[in-house]
């Protein structure tokens, strides 16, 4: 599958995201069902979670121990400012617990945990050794956590995500979707409940929830694996199934996704976007990268995220996405056409105005002629 280069590469990253999926999966079902005080607010009021902090340590740790003769540089959204002060030390004895419990199960996933549990010291070290800004030059891996947070405590949709860079360009990408059903009929139904995960009308054997896709730059494959249940077993790439894009060039059959919340994204300029288009469907609004998890898989046509000014679209926002989707046959740019720059850092800068993401040629053609169209009569 593409350059034998990233083989090892790629085959740690989709294991680790499985892993992760796993703690998320547990975080979250504690969260929803007992509720918890392990909720915090960063700086821009977005929330993070135990599972943030957990799933950024236990990447770090795996990435290190697996590329041990590599200088590793990880781009990712956490630091340790909130769990370091003398009022969180309940915070980092969970997030410790969450981290230990989580690589004990690391040999389920073909793994090797560390020897004995890690310390809170060790904790700490794991989320610091993330703080790399990116760059041209060398190898970056990108991180998100938990994309989504928000919709991570609602019991609803979130990702994984992790991709790696090298000299300025996305080589693979890794998208773990715990909430995400395995099979597009159950879209609908689970659109219509006020929490995931207490689903109780559909069983475990038709529901199939969760899902990991992957893709690695230049194969022209893209793929999808289930995500294990409790009890079972890591089948790795004898369980995977290849993914497309819809080959729905008609706007008005077209399904679009934009995020759920305005505070990053102008939805009447979405809205206005996909009327002169001639989309006729409401839009699916979903959290995260999920979106670009439904675009790969054919579940949708159209995503496109305009932010309001000032907003800054960062890397591990995306990274992983846009490679998934390309290599499923879609295409992704800013709204010139170009395609998105990740080599200049944490942003993505010289981002024009915003991203759309098509599953083919036709529709992006028509997406891009619309918003040169309506620009100069928008709100933003």
């Amino acid at each position: 599958m593409g350059d034998e280069r990233y083989a090892k590469e790629l085959d740690v990253a989709v294991r680790v995201v499985h892993l992760a999926c796993s703690l998320c999966r547990r975080v979250q079902k504690r969260l929803i069902t007992n509720g918890s005080d392990h909720v915090s607010s960063k700086d821009d009021d977005s929330p993070v979670t135990v599972a943030d902090w957990s799933v950024q340590a236990i990447v770090s740790w795996v990435l290190s121990d697996n590329f041990r003769d590599q200088k590793l540089s990880i781009v990712a959204e956490e630091d340790t400012q909130s769990l370091s002060t003398t009022e969180s030390v309940g915070l980092l004895t969970a997030v410790t617990d969450t981290v230990n419990e989580c690589l004990a199960e690391a040999p389920k996933y073909g793994l090797q945990g560390p020897k004995k549990a890690l310390g809170g010291a060790q904790i700490l070290e794991a989320i610091s050794q993330c703080n790399s800004t990116g760059g041209p030059i060398g190898r970056h891996w990108v991180l998100d956590p938990v994309d989504g947070t928000l919709g991570f405590v609602r019991g609803d949709q979130y990702a994984v995500a992790l991709a790696l860079i090298e000299e300025g360009k996305v080589v693979l990408g890794v998208l773990g979707c715990p909430n995400y059903p395995m099979k597009k009929e159950l879209l609908d139904h689970h659109r219509n409940q006020k929490s995931i995960t207490t689903l109780s009308s559909v069983s475990s054997e038709t529901w199939d929830k969760g899902c990991v896709m992957y893709a690695q730059r230049g194969s022209g494959e893209a793929w999808m694996q289930p995500l294990i249940g409790e009890d079972g077993k890591f089948a790795g790439k004898h369980s995977a199934h290849r993914i497309h894009v819809s080959s729905i060039d008609d706007p008005a059959l077209a399904t679009f996704c934009e995020p759920v919340e305005k505070s990053n994204s102008n939805h009447s300029f979405t809205a206005g976007l996909a009327h002169s288009m001639g989309v006729k469907k409401k839009p699916l609004r979903v959290h995260s990268m999920v979106k670009y998890a439904a675009i790969a898989r054919g579940d949708a046509e159209i995503f496109m995220k305009f932010a309001r000014c000032g907003y800054k679209e960062k890397i591990w926002d995306h990274a992983a996405g846009v490679v998934i989707v390309e290599e499923a046959g879609g295409v992704v740019t800013d709204a010139g056409g170009r395609p998105l720059d990740f080599s200049r850092g944490v942003y993505l800068e010289g981002l024009d105005r915003g991203i759309v993401v098509c599953s083919g040629a036709t529709l992006h053609e028509k997406l891009i002629a619309a918003v040169y169209t309506s620009w100069d009569c928008s709100n933003l």
